[in-house]
């Protein structure tokens, strides 16, 4: 395909297809015939666009079909912070074309802006007017809000979480951009119904995988005939074949039969009455049901930093802000008046840090642990994002555990190497990590495997808590990223309490020193105090009202 003086375009097809293009494109011409393929110039605007795209779909797959370029290549102005990577230009412009796509990309490559720079070109040119981002409540804000922000800053975009009448509140406003978690869908569906979204985005869509769920029933009865749908995931039918269907009967249902078991009979081979395998030809028809696609892996976007930084937010659960909370309180009576030393700083966040990620430890060395599914669930959004081995770095032994226990519920195969993990069973974990397809996942405690290991079977880190050193952070980072890597990383921070989040900048930020830890402590009891200060004003504003 040529675009000929950013005009038109000029294309081979085959000649049923050229004939149908010339039939239903009035701007559009056969300029040589081939025999069985003609040659073909269509003008380059949106509408004739869109128009050959549903032709050419429909023709799928089909060597001979090429790609069409989006009029979004030559018109649009990429605003933003940030110049887009050749790979996220080419995602947007295949959105911009379809009202029904997937985009498998990879975790990591930027589909989230590419998603929002293509619905941004829809509003300008006037076929849409509101977008509902559904997506996984750690991704809300840190990703799909930072990514709007930061993309398209002339938008306006709303969080619909909470109480159900904050929800509603956001979903009626004027909100051009409204990202909701998957569950709290259902809670609002009549409102989310009434608000008529022209263009629906759904992010990690593997949650839709089954059409038995509520999930999926719901989505399902708010897409409308004319409404737009992009699902997004970088592992689509990563666990089954079987997977696929839920994903195809929302984009594409006239690419797979009308119910699952037909589908499962087409790309399955039944050994026992329990017991089904994929069949020779299940990955082919996989790719045939999912479509129109797009995908780029992370080795695929040369342009790509070597290191991709995400960050998931994953709120402390009701038990554990109540004891993090109580701790804090408790820490600045010790503190009035006294002279915070390093160590003592030290300490008292190593505390803060364990509440955060799900036990602590007692004086008497007693664990309590605390309600950590929403940690859990973010960790297991990361893993069905990457067909590849991850290394989850977890600093307390206790957490481990209950990590450990709840991957094996879920059969997924993991390993732990911590203190009292001896040298030689350590070597064995680390070989079989590197050499076999299990386990997929290593659980390790920084302090006890940071240096000198070399994991590069895995491209993913994910940190279920700040490490209290920038040393050990970046020594946990090397064990993926040194020689014999060939893909591109990913470094997730899972955070839900202040003092994560101000961890993880310092980290990043490589700011190491015990003054610092000194100054993070003071801060956050300060800010304490000061929001305990601001309601207090509040409620003697309130009552003097």
């Amino acid at each position: 395909m040529q675009v000929l003086e950013n005009k038109a375009l000029q294309l081979t097809l085959p000649a049923p297809l050229a004939e149908k293009t010339v039939e239903l494109i009035d701007r559009c011409k056969v300029v040589q015939d081939l025999g069985t393929r003609k040659n073909v110039v269509v003008f380059w605007d949106y509408d004739e666009s869109c128009t050959l795209v549903q032709i050419l779909d429909a023709a799928k797959p089909n060597p001979e079909v090429p790609e069409i370029l989006s009029p979004m290549l030559r018109d649009y102005g990429w605003p933003g912070i940030f110049k887009p990577f050749d790979h996220q230009k080419d995602t947007a412009s295949f959105l911009s074309l379809r009202r029904r796509a997937f985009c498998f990309n990879e975790a990591g490559t930027g589909k989230t802006s590419a998603a929002v720079w293509a619905a941004d070109y829809l509003m300008t040119l006037g076929h849409i007017r509101r977008v509902l981002v559904i997506c996984p409540l750690s991704i809300m804000q840190s990703a799909w809000q930072a990514d709007i922000f930061k993309t398209v800053m002339h938008r306006t975009c709303g969080i619909a979480h909470g109480a159900a009448e904050k929800r509603k509140k956001v979903i009626n406003s004027t909100y051009e951009f409204v990202v909701i978690n998957f569950d709290g869908v259902h809670t609002v569906f009549d409102d989310l119904q009434k608000a008529d979204f022209d263009l629906i985005i759904v992010d990690e869509a593997n949650a839709y995988k089954s059409t038995t769920t509520r999930r999926w029933k719901t989505l399902a009865k708010l897409i409308k005939s004319d409404t737009r749908l992009w699902m997004m995931t970088g592992t689509p039918a990563a666990q089954s074949p079987v997977d696929a269907f839920g994903l195809a009967r929302l984009i594409s249902p006239e690419r797979v039969p009308k119910y699952s078991g037909a589908w499962r009979d087409r790309v399955m081979h039944q050994l026992s009455r329990f017991k089904w395998v994929p069949k020779h030809n299940a990955t082919q028809q996989v790719h045939d049901a999912l479509q129109p696609a797009i995908r780029f892996t992370k080795k695929e976007c040369l342009d790509l930093p070597e290191v991709v930084y995400q960050t998931r937010d994953v709120p402390l659960s009701p038990q554990t802000e109540k004891y993090y909370n109580a701790l804090k309180k408790q820490l600045l009576v010790e503190a009035a008046g006294e002279q915070i030393s390093a160590v003592n700083a030290a300490a008292s966040l190593n505390k803060l840090l364990q509440i955060s990620g799900g036990a602590v430890y007692t004086d008497k060395r007693q664990v309590v642990e605390f309600d950590i599914r929403g940690r859990l669930n973010a960790l297991e959004e990361v893993l069905d994002e990457t067909l590849n081995k991850v290394v989850v770095f977890v600093p307390f032994i206790h957490t481990i555990n209950v990590i450990k226990d709840h991957l094996n519920d879920n059969h997924i195969s993991c390993e732990v190497i911590q203190g009292s993990v001896s040298l030689n069973e350590r070597t064995k974990i680390i070989q079989r990590f590197q050499s076999d397809s299990e386990p997929r996942i290593l659980i390790i405690q920084p302090q006890s495997a940071a240096h000198g290991i070399t994991l590069t079977a895995a491209d993913t880190v994910v940190f279920w808590s700040p490490v209290m050193s920038v040393e050990t952070y970046l020594q946990c980072i090397a064990r993926i990223d040194r020689v014999g890597q060939r893909n591109t990383m990913t470094v997730v921070h899972l955070q839900g309490s202040e003092v994560e989040r101000k961890m993880y900048a310092m980290l990043q930020g490589k700011v190491d020193s015990h003054q610092k830890l000194v100054d993070l402590y003071k801060q956050e009891l300060e800010e304490d105090d000061e929001r305990k200060y601001r309601r207090s004003g509040e409620s003697v504003l309130s009552c003097s009202e």
